[in-house]
């Protein structure tokens, strides 16, 4: 009869069993970080995924506008100080850039953001905004409670990252310029490359969704006063109109779209503001009007800006009227178009595909919104983003970013946290420096 084996083998030999059995796709030597899937499986877990959940809510609770995000900025302090990461704040008021891993090359970033809408949110739940005229109505708290629970995955295995993640907390996407801000001021200086994921409303749950090249449009505001001779409505040969002005401005501004642009090429002109009057028998002195314009390509933009400009004061010229043209840069920066790398869209499918399964990695369309992370394009070599779905038919409707009545499904959390991590530490696995030494960071620094 063999000799029975030792105690300590044999709990040793059950450990090795119940690794293999939790981290099947792990071989000898293989680290955590290369299994997208164990990642999204640690994100899963229930703790893990309360403890998102939990983030998300409280953001939700308080939301800040753009600029604003001082509550917002010190709860990712302070999730950060309790992770041990080593972080540097304020960049742009109230933007915050952690670092995780060895302090030198490659770098890669991961960005969120964090600000709120001006809206008052519609929906009766607990967790409600207690702030009255703001709302999360977009999904910018769910986008930094996953980046936080990257930092954490992240965090857990840093002494196995091949490089450095920088964490990206970013102020003010909405209309403010943010990611300009964050540039200005130094927060992604010797990025290599940066990536960016948005919850979806209309991706369903479980799909990680993007496409290479331009995936949002490059956006710009306008303002118009359109000026004439103001009298009484009964008596319209004694005015100059700039009611009437102003309305064969805007039938002609659309006519740029349908007659001047090229039908594969997309672009968008809309009026969204038009005041002018406070009376049923008067005519006023003048109309304002306001809108935006959007394109795919920087060509298309300049030209649009152009032909705005022509097309009101040349209308408003023919009705005999005057027209000043106010692109509001100062307040409303130009967004250029967000632009993924091709290079990065493969990698991007590999690791998705790892992770969820590659027919849950999926193509999205073009969309003509706007994203401020267009502008980390202008100084970081590689950039990409993308979109975590959230959608599942059996909630009921869903209603879409930027209303009233917008919803989060929570599901989506972990698979935004794990695709982040997953991205980060493959990329810099694959793009590792053998001369990088470790360095080891200030638990914080306030700049």
């Amino acid at each position: 009869m063999a000799a029975a084996a030792p105690p300590l083998l044999l709990a040793g030999l059950a450990l090795a069993v119940l690794a293999a059995a939790v981290w099947p796709s792990l071989g000898a030597g293989a680290s955590l970080l290369d299994d997208p899937s164990g990642l999204l499986r640690r994100a899963k877990e229930p703790a893990f995924a309360d403890w998102m959940v939990g983030l998300r809510r409280r953001i939700h609770e308080n939301p800040e506008l753009g600029y604003e995000e001082f509550e917002t900025s010190e709860l990712v302090r302070r999730e950060l100080d309790a992770m041990g990461i080593s972080y540097k704040h304020p960049f742009a008021v109230t933007g915050v850039v952690a670092t995780i891993g060895t302090g030198g090359p490659p770098f890669v970033a991961l960005r969120a953001d964090m600000d709120a809408l001006p809206m008052q949110e519609s929906v009766e739940w607990e967790h409600k905004s207690k702030v009255p005229g703001k709302m999360h109505g977009c999904g910018h708290d769910v986008n930094v409670a996953m980046l936080l629970g990257s930092a954490k995955i992240l965090q857990e295995h840093h002494d196995e990252l091949k490089g450095t993640v920088v964490l990206v907390f970013q102020p003010a996407e909405e209309g403010g310029g943010g990611a300009q801000k964050m540039i200005e001021a130094g927060a992604v200086e010797n990025i290599d490359a940066i990536f960016g994921a948005h919850v979806a409303d209309s991706v369903p749950i479980g799909v990680l969704a993007s496409r290479p090249g331009p995936i949002m449009a490059g956006s710009g505001c306008f303002e118009a006063v359109i000026s004439g001779k103001g009298g009484h409505a009964a008596l319209p040969h004694h005015t100059i109109d700039p009611i009437l002005a102003a309305s064969n401005v805007i039938v002609s501004l659309q006519q740029l779209i349908s007659r001047e642009a090229d039908p594969l090429d997309s672009q968008v002109v809309t009026i969204g503001k038009f005041q002018g009057g406070g009376a049923f028998n008067v005519i006023p002195d003048s109309v304002t009007i306001g809108g935006t314009f959007r394109a795919f390509l920087k060509e298309s933009f300049n030209q649009l800006k152009q032909r705005i400009e022509q097309v009101i004061v040349s209308q408003a010229s023919v009705q005999r009227c005057s027209a000043t043209v106010d692109f509001l840069t100062d307040r409303i920066p130009f967004f250029p178009p967000t632009i993924n790398s091709p290079e990065l869209h493969n990698f991007f499918v590999n690791v998705a595909g790892e992770m969820v399964g590659s027919k849950n990695v999926r193509d999205r369309q073009p969309l003509m919104g706007a994203e401020d992370f267009a502008f980390y394009a202008e100084v970081i070599p590689s950039t990409y983003y993308y979109f975590v779905g959230m959608y599942n038919e059996t909630r009921g409707p869903q209603a879409s970013h930027h209303s009233s009545y917008f919803t989060v499904n929570e599901d989506a959390l972990p698979y935004g946290a794990s695709a982040q991590a997953a991205l980060a530490a493959r990329y810099l696995l694959e793009r590792q420096q053998p001369s990088a030494t470790p360095g080891k960071a200030k638990a914080h620094d306030e700049l």
